[in-house]
């Protein structure tokens, strides 16, 4: 047996006394002066957090696809019979991570999605949520911030999903330092706080004026403080929750008009804290460390050099007999239930780069900007001989019958919003009593709640005559040239003041459902971004056909007198979200979509706030009413264009408004030719008669998109900045997530990125198109 004085037991105690040293000093330099064992509870340190030796070593990188025997899938980077480079990580479970990896574990800039909708974008290392990084919950909640061991530790901004707010210091997870933290009504305290209650010195300001200042303990106040009231009064003393240890004196405003309470409880102070509570916030279940990995093996030294990458970038899936599977910290198993891949085998293009990486490489490949090729008027018109000749001149009488009728009610009522409130004409073609003799054939007419449509043309100051003049005047309509993606046929006023639609029988049920709130919040917000509707109609051929098309009437978000040179139809989804259009093909009319973005908007700050406003309103009444896949629709008129179609970018940062927009004698603008011969006119330079999303003055500043960064939604600004007139509103909100949407969201889970598709729930819907709104507009500074 050793003895305790032998060489052996000394080497051994001295080792375990390193050991424990290096220890401490790693969990203090992570933690600060927590104690080791106190870092262990949260979350062991891995053994290679600080380990930095193999980072000099070089590696064979080449490109792996791999479906592995438990049904996992992995593409991207490899090395070393790990994924060691840039690559995608799918579990069986849904959780994926997309980004940089360091001998087979996340370290780098990567982002993790849980199936759930939750989403982790930003800074990792040896598997844990390490460094910057955001974090967004299914509920909707984000946070922003420091993160060390898949805590959030440092400084870190929280949004609730509650409304609630805390910007400060956190540790361990929990709020801890100086920080403030706001209520939805506007309530806030500032001050400390100690593991995740409000503790020490702080203030708490309540939204109707009322201060208290003092020291705190566990959320409530203990010890000394002061109470004050709006108009100067204030109460000075000890308080405790106990009020047999309480006491203090109320010193009344100077003034004689003061309304400060002559007596007052500091019980009262704890009654009015008690509705304050701060919210406990979402609990991840799963950590992105805990997710064990898959790797494919090879016995065979040779195998993995012969399945480099082709020449076209593709890899092989083959699979040599000699191969075997090997989940890390787990048993080998046997490769025999290797599977066939289900995933298209082009799945690296998925890839999201979030690998830092210079813009600079790519600035000296880009082409100056060029106004788009002049495009003819669109749609084609509907003459005598036209398939829809007649569905034309149907809508047109019926318009103009509706819009003729005297009205039946001069206020609008509940029962004026009732889905059964319609009314249905008989247009013969002999004519009626009501209706006049025309050439087309025998049909019904049927207005859905006409008082409350007419109601919003007059709140949208639409004059009757010239409503009826545009879509019934003596020219006729236009058709565009295809359906939209949902089936529905698109029709253009003469003036393109109006766009009808084709309606299925579900969209009219869901804007009849969203019809009282559509109309309170257009009475509420005249700067609402929401699509304008007019009107809601029914054509009922008779016959044996007994065909029924429904209409929509709406306002045309680009009809204008300035020409709009660039239109994009934006989401906040990457999936499918481009127009594949080289930039050759692209024309005045061309809807460009979230990829094809490369543009940040800078709104004058009044207006930029506004404009923040009126999104948070718009989005959150939609996501009330269960809408989703709704877009922001920006149409971009340049300034300054060269005669030969190049577009001119700002020599210097100018301010927005009017200097954006100087008038024709203004030294600044002598030489520079004008737009094109048809734009003489100007936006309006006047802020103060700007209209949030129509022709307002802005600029935008170019961006681009980092090599091999397909995916990533916002690019990188450049400094290259180009005033031009704005044009936006939100379209397409009559979809809501019915079991198509639900379904659709399913299937794609399985073969993409949760959060890169369109069809998700509304409250995330909502979250994500609000946060890439804006993110995309900005105050110019």
């Amino acid at each position: 047996m050793i003895g305790k004085d032998s060489g052996v037991m000394k080497a051994w105690e001295a080792t375990m006394r390193k050991t424990h040293a290096v220890a401490k000093k790693r969990a203090n330099s992570i933690f600060g002066t927590i104690s080791l064992g106190q870092a262990a509870e949260a979350e062991d340190i891995p053994d290679d957090y600080d380990d930095k030796e193999d980072e000099n070593e070089v590696y064979d990188v080449y490109l792996e696809e791999k479906v592995l025997a438990n049904g996992d899938y992995y593409t991207g980077e490899w090395a070393n019979n790990y994924p060691h480079g840039l690559g995608k990580y799918l579990w069986t479970d849904g959780c994926m991570y997309v980004g940089d990896w360091f001998k087979g574990k996340t370290k780098g800039k990567g982002r993790f999605s849980w199936p759930s909708g939750a989403t982790y974008e930003g800074e990792f290392r040896s598997g844990y949520m390490d460094g910057t990084g955001t974090y967004t919950g299914c509920n909707g909640e984000t946070y922003k911030g420091q993160w060390v061991l898949n805590l959030k530790h440092g400084h870190g901004f929280k949004s609730y999903a509650n409304g609630d707010w805390f910007d400060g210091e956190w540790r361990r997870d929990l709020q801890d330092g100086e920080g403030r933290y706001e209520w939805k009504d506007d309530s806030h305290y500032v001050g400390e706080w100690r593991n995740g209650t409000i503790s020490g010195k702080g203030k708490f300001v309540w939204a109707n004026g009322n201060v208290f200042e003092g020291f705190w303990e566990d959320d409530v106040p203990k010890g000394n403080g002061t109470f004050k009231w709006p108009d100067g009064s204030y109460y000075e003393g000890n308080f405790c929750k106990d009020s047999k240890d309480q006491d203090g004196t109320y010193h009344p405003c100077e003034s004689a008009d003061g309304e400060g309470p002559s007596e007052w409880d500091p019980q009262e102070l704890y009654n009015e804290l008690s509705a304050y509570v701060v919210c406990p916030g979402e609990k991840v279940q799963v950590m992105p460390s805990h997710k064990r990995l898959a790797v494919w093996r090879s016995t065979k030294s040779e195998s993995a050099k012969n399945r480099r990458m082709s020449v076209d970038g593709r890899v092989s899936l083959g699979l040599d007999r000699g191969d075997r599977l090997q989940m890390w910290d787990a048993v080998d198993s046997d490769a025999s239930s290797v599977k066939t891949p289900t995933m298209g085998s082009d799945l690296e293009e998925d890839l999201t780069a979030l690998r830092v990486e210079d813009v600079a490489e790519n600035l000296g490949q880009l082409q100056p900007l060029r106004a788009p090729k002049k495009a003819k008027k669109q749609g084609e018109i509907i003459c005598k001989g036209h398939k829809n000749y007649e569905l034309m001149l149907n809508l047109q009488l019926g318009i103009r019958h509706s819009v003729a009728r005297p009205p039946s009610a001069s206020d609008v009522k509940p029962a004026a919003f009732d889905p059964k409130e319609k009314i249905w004409t008989r247009f013969p073609p002999e004519g009626s009593k009501h209706t006049p003799p025309h050439p087309s054939c025998d049909f019904k007419w049927k207005d859905y709640c006409p008082v409350v449509f007419r109601t919003l043309r007059n709140l949208f100051m639409v004059d009757p005559a010239d409503y009826m003049l545009s879509i019934c005047g003596s020219e006729a309509l236009r058709e565009l040239s295809s359906p939209g993606k949902s089936g529905s046929f698109f029709y253009l006023t003469s003036d393109d003041r109006y766009m009808i639609k084709t309606m299925k029988k579900a969209e009219v049920k869901v804007l009849l459902r969203l019809l009282p709130s559509y109309y309170n919040h257009f009475r509420d917000y005249k700067n609402t971004l929401l699509t304008k509707y007019y009107g809601l109609h029914c054509v009922k051929l008779n016959g044996t056909i007994q065909k029924k098309v429904r209409f929509i009437i709406m306002g045309n978000l680009f009809r204008s007198e300035f020409i709009t040179h660039r239109r994009y139809d934006l989401k906040g989804s990457s999936l499918g979200r481009t127009s594949d259009k080289p930039e050759t093909e692209i024309s005045e009319t061309t809807i460009l979509k979230d990829l094809d973005l490369n543009f940040i908007f800078q709104l004058e700050k009044s207006q930029f706030e506004e404009f923040c406003r009126q999104v948070d309103k718009d989005c959150e009444i939609l996501e009330q009413e269960g809408i989703m896949d709704y877009s922001l629709l920006v149409g971009i008129y340049f300034k300054d264009i060269s005669p030969d179609g190049e577009i001119i970018p700002i020599q210097a940062r100018t301010p927005v408004g009017p200097s954006c927009f100087p008038a024709s004698g203004d030294s600044e603008n002598e030489g520079t030719p004008p737009t094109s011969s048809e734009d003489t006119n100007e936006p309006p330079s006047d802020s103060s008669s700007v209209i949030l999303g129509v022709n307002m003055p802005a600029r935008v500043e170019r961006t681009v998109r980092r090599s091999g960064c397909e995916l990533q939604l916002i690019g990188e600004p450049i400094g290259e900045f180009y005033n031009v007139a704005l044009t936006f509103g939100i379209i397409d909100i009559l979809q809501d997530y019915d079991i198509s949407k639900k379904l659709e969201h399913a299937y794609k889970s399985i073969q993409y990125d949760p959060t890169s598709i369109s069809a998700v729930d509304p409250i995330q819907y909502s979250r994500r198109f609000r946060d890439f709104i804006l993110r995309i507009f900005t105050e110019n500074s």
